[in-house]
Protein backbone atom coordinates (compact mmCIF):
# COMPACT_ATOMS: atom_id res chain seq x y z
CA UNK A 1 0.00 0.00 0.00
CA UNK A 2 1.49 3.58 -1.22
CA UNK A 3 1.98 6.01 1.53
CA UNK A 4 -0.54 8.54 1.65
CA UNK A 5 -3.28 6.47 -0.86
CA UNK A 6 -6.76 8.19 -0.80
CA UNK A 7 -9.43 6.41 -2.21
CA UNK A 8 -13.26 7.45 -3.18
CA UNK A 9 -14.40 4.47 -0.48
CA UNK A 10 -12.99 2.12 1.44
CA UNK A 11 -14.92 -1.65 1.26
CA UNK A 12 -14.30 -4.33 4.74
CA UNK A 13 -14.28 -7.29 3.94
CA UNK A 14 -14.54 -9.82 0.46
CA UNK A 15 -17.69 -12.02 1.44
CA UNK A 16 -21.47 -11.70 -0.24
CA UNK A 17 -21.50 -7.71 1.28
CA UNK A 18 -18.09 -6.49 0.07
CA UNK A 19 -17.97 -8.43 -3.17
CA UNK A 20 -21.36 -7.00 -3.97
CA UNK A 21 -20.87 -3.05 -2.96
CA UNK A 22 -17.82 -3.65 -4.98
CA UNK A 23 -20.03 -4.72 -8.25
CA UNK A 24 -22.28 -2.01 -7.58
CA UNK A 25 -19.52 0.37 -7.23
CA UNK A 26 -18.55 -0.44 -10.65
CA UNK A 27 -22.28 -0.40 -12.23
CA UNK A 28 -22.36 3.02 -10.60
CA UNK A 29 -19.15 4.56 -12.42
CA UNK A 30 -16.61 4.73 -9.77
CA UNK A 31 -13.39 2.86 -10.01
CA UNK A 32 -11.92 4.43 -7.22
CA UNK A 33 -12.30 2.06 -4.27
CA UNK A 34 -10.24 -0.37 -2.55
CA UNK A 35 -11.60 -3.77 -0.29
CA UNK A 36 -9.68 -4.52 2.71
CA UNK A 37 -9.49 -8.10 3.08
CA UNK A 38 -8.03 -9.72 5.92
CA UNK A 39 -7.47 -13.02 5.06
CA UNK A 40 -5.60 -14.14 1.75
CA UNK A 41 -8.70 -14.91 -0.42
CA UNK A 42 -12.49 -14.09 -1.02
CA UNK A 43 -15.30 -15.52 0.55
CA UNK A 44 -15.98 -14.37 3.69
CA UNK A 45 -18.08 -16.61 6.33
CA UNK A 46 -17.93 -18.93 3.50
CA UNK A 47 -13.93 -19.31 3.19
CA UNK A 48 -14.04 -19.81 6.84
CA UNK A 49 -16.55 -22.17 7.60
CA UNK A 50 -15.03 -25.14 5.94
CA UNK A 51 -15.96 -28.21 8.75
CA UNK A 52 -17.54 -31.64 7.46
CA UNK A 53 -21.06 -30.99 6.13
CA UNK A 54 -21.33 -27.40 5.79
CA UNK A 55 -23.53 -25.71 3.52
CA UNK A 56 -26.60 -23.40 3.80
CA UNK A 57 -29.71 -24.24 4.73
CA UNK A 58 -31.44 -21.31 2.14
CA UNK A 59 -31.75 -22.68 -1.44
CA UNK A 60 -28.80 -22.18 -3.54
CA UNK A 61 -31.10 -19.95 -6.61
CA UNK A 62 -32.18 -17.58 -3.69
CA UNK A 63 -28.91 -17.98 -2.05
CA UNK A 64 -27.10 -16.16 -4.88
CA UNK A 65 -26.88 -12.00 -6.36
CA UNK A 66 -29.81 -11.26 -8.65
CA UNK A 67 -26.90 -9.35 -10.60
CA UNK A 68 -24.98 -12.42 -10.60
CA UNK A 69 -27.02 -15.50 -11.30
CA UNK A 70 -25.74 -19.51 -11.57
CA UNK A 71 -27.68 -21.82 -13.40
CA UNK A 72 -25.14 -24.84 -12.50
CA UNK A 73 -26.26 -24.97 -9.06
CA UNK A 74 -25.31 -28.54 -8.20
CA UNK A 75 -27.63 -29.29 -5.80
CA UNK A 76 -31.03 -27.58 -4.01
CA UNK A 77 -28.80 -26.45 -0.95
CA UNK A 78 -25.51 -25.54 -1.71
CA UNK A 79 -22.28 -26.83 -0.16
CA UNK A 80 -19.76 -24.54 1.34
CA UNK A 81 -17.51 -25.36 -1.53
CA UNK A 82 -19.86 -24.55 -4.43
CA UNK A 83 -20.63 -21.03 -2.51
CA UNK A 84 -17.11 -20.00 -2.30
CA UNK A 85 -16.41 -21.24 -5.40
CA UNK A 86 -19.43 -19.14 -6.93
CA UNK A 87 -18.16 -16.01 -4.90
CA UNK A 88 -14.47 -16.35 -6.76
CA UNK A 89 -16.33 -16.50 -10.17
CA UNK A 90 -18.01 -13.48 -9.05
CA UNK A 91 -15.38 -12.07 -8.25
CA UNK A 92 -13.36 -12.81 -11.84
CA UNK A 93 -16.47 -11.75 -13.61
CA UNK A 94 -16.54 -8.43 -12.37
CA UNK A 95 -12.55 -7.90 -12.54
CA UNK A 96 -12.66 -7.19 -8.68
CA UNK A 97 -9.28 -8.62 -8.24
CA UNK A 98 -7.37 -5.39 -8.96
CA UNK A 99 -9.68 -3.50 -6.10
CA UNK A 100 -8.97 -6.22 -3.34
CA UNK A 101 -6.15 -5.74 -1.03
CA UNK A 102 -5.04 -9.16 0.77
CA UNK A 103 -3.74 -9.62 4.05
CA UNK A 104 -4.86 -6.30 5.19
CA UNK A 105 -6.54 -6.04 8.44
CA UNK A 106 -8.08 -2.71 9.16
CA UNK A 107 -6.86 -2.28 13.02
CA UNK A 108 -8.27 1.30 13.63
CA UNK A 109 -10.72 3.93 11.75
CA UNK A 110 -10.78 7.70 12.55
CA UNK A 111 -12.99 10.55 11.53
CA UNK A 112 -10.76 13.19 10.71
CA UNK A 113 -13.27 16.23 10.83
CA UNK A 114 -11.22 18.88 9.39
CA UNK A 115 -10.30 17.09 6.32
CA UNK A 116 -14.19 14.88 6.31
CA UNK A 117 -12.70 11.53 5.60
CA UNK A 118 -11.53 8.53 7.28
CA UNK A 119 -7.85 7.74 8.48
CA UNK A 120 -7.69 3.71 7.84
CA UNK A 121 -4.63 2.13 9.76
CA UNK A 122 -4.53 -1.57 8.40
CA UNK A 123 -1.74 -4.38 8.78
CA UNK A 124 -0.23 -3.44 5.46
CA UNK A 125 -0.60 0.14 5.97
CA UNK A 126 -2.65 3.46 6.23
CA UNK A 127 -4.71 4.85 3.59
CA UNK A 128 -8.02 7.65 3.97
CA UNK A 129 -10.96 7.28 2.05
CA UNK A 130 -14.01 9.89 2.02
CA UNK A 131 -16.44 7.03 2.74
CA UNK A 132 -16.32 3.52 4.23
CA UNK A 133 -18.67 0.69 4.00
CA UNK A 134 -18.02 -1.97 6.24
CA UNK A 135 -19.20 -5.35 5.49
CA UNK A 136 -16.96 -7.23 8.20
CA UNK A 137 -20.51 -9.61 8.39
CA UNK A 138 -22.11 -10.62 11.85
CA UNK A 139 -20.34 -13.79 11.65
CA UNK A 140 -16.93 -13.08 11.36
CA UNK A 141 -15.48 -13.16 14.68
CA UNK A 142 -16.07 -16.46 16.69
CA UNK A 143 -17.18 -16.98 19.97
CA UNK A 144 -16.06 -19.53 22.60
CA UNK A 145 -17.45 -19.05 26.46
CA UNK A 146 -15.12 -19.02 29.14
CA UNK A 147 -15.03 -22.48 31.24
CA UNK A 148 -13.33 -22.91 33.60
CA UNK A 149 -10.34 -24.96 32.81
CA UNK A 150 -10.11 -25.29 29.01
CA UNK A 151 -6.47 -23.34 29.05
CA UNK A 152 -4.99 -26.33 31.00
CA UNK A 153 -7.45 -29.03 28.82
CA UNK A 154 -4.02 -31.49 27.58
CA UNK A 155 -6.47 -32.18 24.34
CA UNK A 156 -7.08 -30.17 20.88
CA UNK A 157 -9.89 -27.30 21.26
CA UNK A 158 -10.93 -25.40 18.31
CA UNK A 159 -14.18 -23.37 17.07
CA UNK A 160 -16.20 -24.56 14.23
CA UNK A 161 -15.33 -21.58 11.90
CA UNK A 162 -11.70 -22.27 12.56
CA UNK A 163 -11.65 -25.72 11.82
CA UNK A 164 -8.14 -28.09 12.22
CA UNK A 165 -8.23 -29.88 9.11
CA UNK A 166 -5.07 -31.45 10.24
CA UNK A 167 -6.40 -32.96 13.40
CA UNK A 168 -7.93 -36.77 12.64
CA UNK A 169 -11.00 -37.69 14.33
CA UNK A 170 -11.09 -41.01 13.94
CA UNK A 171 -11.71 -42.99 17.06
CA UNK A 172 -11.40 -40.22 19.06
CA UNK A 173 -13.71 -39.26 21.92
CA UNK A 174 -15.20 -35.77 21.02
CA UNK A 175 -17.14 -33.54 23.00
CA UNK A 176 -19.07 -31.31 20.52
CA UNK A 177 -20.50 -27.69 22.48
CA UNK A 178 -23.54 -26.29 21.09
CA UNK A 179 -26.78 -27.04 18.77
CA UNK A 180 -26.89 -24.69 16.88
CA UNK A 181 -26.81 -24.67 12.56
CA UNK A 182 -23.17 -25.55 12.60
CA UNK A 183 -23.17 -28.19 14.92
CA UNK A 184 -26.29 -29.95 13.68
CA UNK A 185 -24.45 -30.30 10.38
CA UNK A 186 -21.06 -31.63 11.61
CA UNK A 187 -22.65 -34.21 14.15
CA UNK A 188 -23.94 -36.84 11.68
CA UNK A 189 -20.60 -35.57 9.45
CA UNK A 190 -18.41 -37.06 11.83
CA UNK A 191 -20.63 -39.56 13.83
CA UNK A 192 -19.76 -42.34 11.85
CA UNK A 193 -15.72 -41.78 12.58
CA UNK A 194 -15.50 -40.74 15.75
CA UNK A 195 -14.95 -43.17 18.87
CA UNK A 196 -17.65 -41.82 20.89
CA UNK A 197 -19.69 -38.31 20.46
CA UNK A 198 -20.91 -36.35 23.98
CA UNK A 199 -23.09 -33.38 22.63
CA UNK A 200 -23.21 -30.30 25.13
CA UNK A 201 -27.06 -29.09 24.76
CA UNK A 202 -27.99 -26.04 26.72
CA UNK A 203 -31.14 -25.56 24.50
CA UNK A 204 -32.75 -27.93 22.10
CA UNK A 205 -33.59 -26.89 18.40
CA UNK A 206 -36.54 -27.23 16.31
CA UNK A 207 -35.35 -28.97 12.84
CA UNK A 208 -37.03 -29.53 9.68
CA UNK A 209 -36.21 -32.10 6.95
CA UNK A 210 -33.78 -30.52 4.40
CA UNK A 211 -35.22 -31.72 1.03
CA UNK A 212 -32.15 -31.65 -0.56
CA UNK A 213 -31.19 -33.06 -3.98
CA UNK A 214 -28.87 -33.12 -6.59
CA UNK A 215 -30.17 -30.86 -9.34
CA UNK A 216 -30.16 -32.76 -13.10
CA UNK A 217 -28.27 -32.17 -16.00
CA UNK A 218 -31.64 -31.32 -17.32
CA UNK A 219 -32.51 -28.69 -15.24
CA UNK A 220 -29.35 -26.95 -15.43
CA UNK A 221 -29.47 -26.97 -19.40
CA UNK A 222 -32.57 -25.12 -19.16
CA UNK A 223 -31.30 -22.72 -16.92
CA UNK A 224 -28.55 -22.22 -19.26
CA UNK A 225 -30.49 -22.21 -22.54
CA UNK A 226 -33.31 -20.00 -20.93
CA UNK A 227 -32.54 -17.70 -18.26
CA UNK A 228 -35.99 -16.80 -17.67
CA UNK A 229 -37.13 -20.46 -15.73
CA UNK A 230 -34.33 -19.91 -13.25
CA UNK A 231 -35.66 -15.93 -12.59
CA UNK A 232 -38.97 -17.92 -12.38
CA UNK A 233 -37.03 -20.49 -9.57
CA UNK A 234 -35.97 -17.49 -7.63
CA UNK A 235 -39.03 -16.06 -7.66
CA UNK A 236 -41.00 -19.00 -6.36
CA UNK A 237 -38.43 -19.49 -3.96
CA UNK A 238 -39.01 -16.00 -2.57
CA UNK A 239 -42.56 -15.35 -2.94
CA UNK A 240 -43.18 -18.44 -0.55
CA UNK A 241 -40.87 -16.79 2.15
CA UNK A 242 -42.74 -13.65 2.10
CA UNK A 243 -45.41 -15.33 2.55
CA UNK A 244 -44.64 -17.17 5.70
CA UNK A 245 -43.24 -13.63 7.36
CA UNK A 246 -46.72 -13.03 8.84
CA UNK A 247 -46.92 -16.02 10.67
CA UNK A 248 -43.22 -15.01 12.14
CA UNK A 249 -43.79 -11.40 12.56
CA UNK A 250 -47.74 -10.74 13.43
CA UNK A 251 -49.06 -14.43 14.36
CA UNK A 252 -46.79 -16.41 16.25
CA UNK A 253 -49.54 -18.80 17.10
CA UNK A 254 -50.31 -20.34 13.83
CA UNK A 255 -46.58 -21.90 14.02
CA UNK A 256 -48.13 -24.91 16.53
CA UNK A 257 -48.97 -26.62 13.02
CA UNK A 258 -44.84 -26.32 12.09
CA UNK A 259 -44.31 -27.69 15.69
CA UNK A 260 -46.31 -30.74 14.95
CA UNK A 261 -44.43 -31.10 11.70
CA UNK A 262 -41.01 -31.17 13.60
CA UNK A 263 -42.07 -33.56 16.27
CA UNK A 264 -43.09 -36.44 13.79
CA UNK A 265 -39.97 -35.75 12.23
CA UNK A 266 -37.81 -36.21 14.96
CA UNK A 267 -40.31 -38.97 16.15
CA UNK A 268 -39.20 -40.85 13.16
CA UNK A 269 -35.57 -41.36 14.09
CA UNK A 270 -35.64 -40.98 17.77
CA UNK A 271 -37.41 -44.22 19.05
CA UNK A 272 -36.16 -43.76 22.57
CA UNK A 273 -38.85 -41.98 24.36
CA UNK A 274 -36.11 -40.09 26.90
CA UNK A 275 -33.57 -38.90 24.33
CA UNK A 276 -37.27 -37.43 22.46
CA UNK A 277 -37.95 -35.59 25.93
CA UNK A 278 -34.29 -34.44 25.62
CA UNK A 279 -34.60 -33.29 22.15
CA UNK A 280 -37.98 -31.46 22.37
CA UNK A 281 -38.17 -28.04 22.65
CA UNK A 282 -39.88 -26.32 25.59
CA UNK A 283 -40.24 -22.92 23.45
CA UNK A 284 -42.36 -21.64 20.32
CA UNK A 285 -40.90 -22.89 16.70
CA UNK A 286 -38.89 -20.35 14.64
CA UNK A 287 -38.03 -18.16 18.66
CA UNK A 288 -34.52 -19.42 17.33
CA UNK A 289 -33.66 -20.12 13.70
CA UNK A 290 -35.81 -22.99 12.25
CA UNK A 291 -32.96 -25.99 11.16
CA UNK A 292 -32.86 -28.49 8.24
CA UNK A 293 -31.44 -31.11 8.88
CA UNK A 294 -32.52 -35.16 7.92
CA UNK A 295 -29.54 -36.41 9.29
CA UNK A 296 -28.96 -34.72 12.62
CA UNK A 297 -31.28 -37.06 14.84
CA UNK A 298 -30.34 -39.99 13.18
CA UNK A 299 -27.05 -39.52 14.10
CA UNK A 300 -27.74 -38.41 17.48
CA UNK A 301 -29.69 -42.08 17.68
CA UNK A 302 -26.28 -44.19 17.30
CA UNK A 303 -24.66 -45.61 19.90
CA UNK A 304 -21.53 -43.79 20.31
CA UNK A 305 -23.36 -40.71 20.69
CA UNK A 306 -24.21 -39.47 23.79
CA UNK A 307 -26.88 -36.00 24.47
CA UNK A 308 -25.99 -34.17 27.13
CA UNK A 309 -29.24 -31.90 28.16
CA UNK A 310 -26.75 -29.27 29.50
CA UNK A 311 -23.99 -26.90 28.78
CA UNK A 312 -20.49 -26.87 29.40
CA UNK A 313 -19.75 -25.54 32.89
CA UNK A 314 -16.28 -26.59 33.86
CA UNK A 315 -13.45 -28.89 32.66
CA UNK A 316 -11.02 -31.24 34.58
CA UNK A 317 -7.96 -32.04 32.77
CA UNK A 318 -9.29 -34.41 30.06
CA UNK A 319 -12.99 -34.32 31.97
CA UNK A 320 -15.57 -32.30 30.59
CA UNK A 321 -18.08 -31.31 33.39
CA UNK A 322 -21.78 -30.43 32.43
CA UNK A 323 -24.01 -27.80 34.23
CA UNK A 324 -25.82 -30.83 35.63
CA UNK A 325 -22.86 -32.63 36.99
CA UNK A 326 -22.43 -35.42 34.32
CA UNK A 327 -18.77 -35.77 33.45
CA UNK A 328 -17.14 -37.11 30.40
CA UNK A 329 -13.74 -37.80 29.15
CA UNK A 330 -12.62 -36.38 25.79
CA UNK A 331 -9.92 -35.82 23.74
CA UNK A 332 -11.10 -32.92 21.52
CA UNK A 333 -13.45 -29.94 22.02
CA UNK A 334 -15.35 -28.74 19.26
CA UNK A 335 -17.25 -25.43 19.69
CA UNK A 336 -20.29 -24.91 18.15
CA UNK A 337 -21.02 -21.26 20.25
CA UNK A 338 -21.34 -19.02 17.41
CA UNK A 339 -19.71 -15.54 16.87
CA UNK A 340 -20.04 -12.01 18.06
CA UNK A 341 -22.87 -10.80 16.61
CA UNK A 342 -24.41 -8.17 18.82
CA UNK A 343 -20.93 -7.21 19.69
CA UNK A 344 -18.59 -6.99 16.85
CA UNK A 345 -15.24 -7.19 17.39
CA UNK A 346 -14.77 -4.32 14.76
CA UNK A 347 -16.69 -1.68 16.35
CA UNK A 348 -14.43 -1.30 18.61
CA UNK A 349 -11.81 0.28 15.85
CA UNK A 350 -14.09 2.49 14.28
CA UNK A 351 -13.44 6.04 16.28
CA UNK A 352 -16.50 8.44 15.12
CA UNK A 353 -16.80 12.31 15.27
CA UNK A 354 -16.98 12.82 18.70
CA UNK A 355 -13.76 10.43 19.60
CA UNK A 356 -15.75 7.75 20.54
CA UNK A 357 -15.62 3.88 19.18
CA UNK A 358 -18.93 2.59 17.30
CA UNK A 359 -18.97 -0.09 20.25
CA UNK A 360 -18.85 2.57 22.82
CA UNK A 361 -21.96 4.60 20.85
CA UNK A 362 -23.42 0.35 20.59
CA UNK A 363 -22.83 0.28 24.70
CA UNK A 364 -26.35 0.07 25.28
CA UNK A 365 -27.39 -1.50 22.47
CA UNK A 366 -26.99 -1.54 18.65
CA UNK A 367 -28.77 1.07 16.54
CA UNK A 368 -28.57 2.18 13.10
CA UNK A 369 -30.97 4.26 10.42
CA UNK A 370 -32.39 1.74 8.17
CA UNK A 371 -29.86 -0.55 9.32
CA UNK A 372 -27.16 1.04 7.47
CA UNK A 373 -25.58 4.13 9.47
CA UNK A 374 -25.08 5.32 12.39
CA UNK A 375 -25.09 8.76 14.47
CA UNK A 376 -21.99 10.47 15.17
CA UNK A 377 -20.17 8.24 12.02
CA UNK A 378 -20.37 10.78 8.81
CA UNK A 379 -20.07 8.51 5.67
CA UNK A 380 -19.55 5.38 7.28
CA UNK A 381 -22.45 2.40 6.65
CA UNK A 382 -22.70 -0.98 7.17
CA UNK A 383 -23.80 -4.45 4.68
CA UNK A 384 -26.12 -6.05 6.83
CA UNK A 385 -26.16 -3.80 10.26
CA UNK A 386 -28.28 -4.02 13.33
CA UNK A 387 -31.57 -5.23 12.49
CA UNK A 388 -31.39 -6.68 9.32
CA UNK A 389 -31.29 -10.39 9.85
CA UNK A 390 -33.52 -12.67 8.87
CA UNK A 391 -35.32 -15.73 10.47
CA UNK A 392 -36.68 -17.28 6.84
CA UNK A 393 -34.79 -16.15 4.10
CA UNK A 394 -31.87 -15.47 1.87
CA UNK A 395 -29.57 -12.89 3.30
CA UNK A 396 -28.83 -11.37 -0.43
CA UNK A 397 -31.87 -10.14 -0.83
CA UNK A 398 -31.11 -7.95 2.45
CA UNK A 399 -27.54 -7.12 1.33
CA UNK A 400 -28.78 -5.87 -2.50
CA UNK A 401 -31.05 -3.29 -0.57
CA UNK A 402 -27.90 -2.43 1.14
CA UNK A 403 -26.28 -2.00 -2.39
CA UNK A 404 -28.94 -0.21 -3.29
CA UNK A 405 -28.84 2.31 -0.66
CA UNK A 406 -24.90 2.50 -0.71
CA UNK A 407 -25.19 3.83 -4.38
CA UNK A 408 -27.43 6.69 -3.58
CA UNK A 409 -25.39 7.43 -0.52
CA UNK A 410 -22.35 8.00 -2.93
CA UNK A 411 -24.52 9.68 -5.49
CA UNK A 412 -26.14 12.27 -3.16
CA UNK A 413 -21.81 13.29 -2.09
CA UNK A 414 -21.82 13.57 -5.44
CA UNK A 415 -24.75 15.86 -5.93
CA UNK A 416 -23.89 17.84 -3.14
CA UNK A 417 -20.52 18.25 -4.80
CA UNK A 418 -17.33 19.19 -2.72
CA UNK A 419 -16.09 18.38 0.53
CA UNK A 420 -18.92 17.12 2.05
CA UNK A 421 -19.84 14.06 4.36
CA UNK A 422 -23.42 12.99 5.58
CA UNK A 423 -23.71 12.29 9.27
CA UNK A 424 -27.41 10.51 10.07
CA UNK A 425 -29.29 12.84 12.84
CA UNK A 426 -29.73 11.10 15.88
CA UNK A 427 -33.16 11.62 15.89
CA UNK A 428 -33.64 9.68 12.94
CA UNK A 429 -31.72 6.91 14.09
CA UNK A 430 -33.56 6.82 17.57
CA UNK A 431 -36.87 7.30 15.38
CA UNK A 432 -36.19 4.70 13.06
CA UNK A 433 -35.15 2.02 15.82
CA UNK A 434 -37.98 2.74 17.92
CA UNK A 435 -40.61 1.99 14.98
CA UNK A 436 -38.19 -1.06 14.43
CA UNK A 437 -38.57 -2.20 18.62
CA UNK A 438 -41.95 -1.57 18.31
CA UNK A 439 -42.78 -3.60 15.74
CA UNK A 440 -40.46 -6.08 17.42
CA UNK A 441 -42.73 -6.62 20.20
CA UNK A 442 -45.26 -8.88 18.99
CA UNK A 443 -42.90 -11.30 16.75
CA UNK A 444 -41.83 -14.72 17.41
CA UNK A 445 -38.43 -13.37 18.11
CA UNK A 446 -39.87 -11.65 21.28
CA UNK A 447 -42.95 -13.76 22.63
CA UNK A 448 -41.62 -17.10 21.51
CA UNK A 449 -40.26 -17.97 25.41
CA UNK A 450 -36.34 -18.56 24.44
CA UNK A 451 -32.57 -16.99 25.08
CA UNK A 452 -31.20 -16.52 21.19
CA UNK A 453 -28.14 -14.75 20.12
CA UNK A 454 -30.97 -12.62 18.49
CA UNK A 455 -31.04 -10.84 21.99
CA UNK A 456 -28.32 -8.51 23.10
CA UNK A 457 -27.09 -8.49 26.79
CA UNK A 458 -29.75 -6.12 27.95
CA UNK A 459 -32.35 -8.62 26.24
CA UNK A 460 -32.91 -6.72 23.49
CA UNK A 461 -33.90 -7.88 19.60
CA UNK A 462 -31.24 -5.80 18.05
CA UNK A 463 -30.54 -8.57 15.11
CA UNK A 464 -33.76 -9.68 13.07
CA UNK A 465 -35.76 -7.54 10.60
CA UNK A 466 -39.27 -7.89 12.03
CA UNK A 467 -41.01 -7.58 7.91
CA UNK A 468 -40.56 -8.68 4.68
CA UNK A 469 -37.96 -8.16 2.00
CA UNK A 470 -40.18 -6.38 0.18
CA UNK A 471 -40.64 -4.06 3.07
CA UNK A 472 -36.96 -3.38 3.38
CA UNK A 473 -35.74 -3.43 0.18
CA UNK A 474 -38.79 -0.12 -0.35
CA UNK A 475 -37.20 1.39 2.79
CA UNK A 476 -33.61 1.23 1.72
CA UNK A 477 -34.31 2.10 -1.96
CA UNK A 478 -32.79 6.11 -1.42
CA UNK A 479 -31.53 7.92 1.11
CA UNK A 480 -33.31 10.87 2.41
CA UNK A 481 -31.23 13.77 3.06
CA UNK A 482 -33.56 15.18 6.02
CA UNK A 483 -32.26 12.38 7.55
CA UNK A 484 -28.98 13.73 7.51
CA UNK A 485 -26.90 16.47 8.55
CA UNK A 486 -24.40 17.67 5.54
CA UNK A 487 -21.07 18.07 6.75
CA UNK A 488 -19.08 20.94 5.11
CA UNK A 489 -15.29 22.12 4.91
CA UNK A 490 -13.09 24.55 3.10
CA UNK A 491 -11.73 23.31 -0.57
CA UNK A 492 -8.58 21.62 -0.07
CA UNK A 493 -5.67 23.38 -2.03
CA UNK A 494 -3.96 21.39 -4.20
CA UNK A 495 -0.56 21.05 -2.74
CA UNK A 496 -2.72 19.54 0.62
CA UNK A 497 -3.76 16.53 -1.52
CA UNK A 498 -2.42 13.59 -0.84
CA UNK A 499 0.31 12.67 -3.21
CA UNK A 500 -0.64 9.23 -4.59
CA UNK A 501 -4.59 10.34 -4.66
CA UNK A 502 -6.91 9.08 -7.55
CA UNK A 503 -9.19 11.27 -9.32
CA UNK A 504 -12.67 10.70 -7.63
CA UNK A 505 -14.87 9.05 -10.90
CA UNK A 506 -17.99 11.13 -11.52
CA UNK A 507 -21.22 9.52 -10.11
CA UNK A 508 -23.76 9.59 -12.34
CA UNK A 509 -26.89 11.73 -10.81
Amino acid sequence: MTEHEHVRVAVIGSGFGGLGAAVRLRREGITDFVVLERAGSVGGTWRDNSYPGCACDVPSHLYSFSFAPNPDWPRTFSGQEHIRAYLEHVTDTFRLRPHIRFDCEVKMMTWDAEQLHWDIETSSGRLTADVVVSAAGPLSDPKIPEIPGLDSFPGKVFHSARWDHDYDLRGKRVAMVGTGASAIQIVPAIQPQVGSLTLFQRTPPWVMPRVDRAITGAERALHRTLPFTAQARRGLLWGIRELQVQAFTKHPNELGFVEQLAKRNMARAIKDPALRAKLTPDYRIGCKRILLSSTYYPALAQPNVDVVASGLSEIRGSTVVAADGSEAEVDVIIFGTGFHVTDMPIAERIVGAEGRTLAESWKDGMAALRGATAAGFPNWMTIIGPNTGLGNSSMILMIESHLNYMADFVKQLGVLGGRAALNPRPSAVAGWNQRVQERMKRTVWNTGGCTSWYLDANGRNTTIWPGTTTEFRRATRQVNLAEYEVLRAPARPAEDAPVNAKKTAEVEA
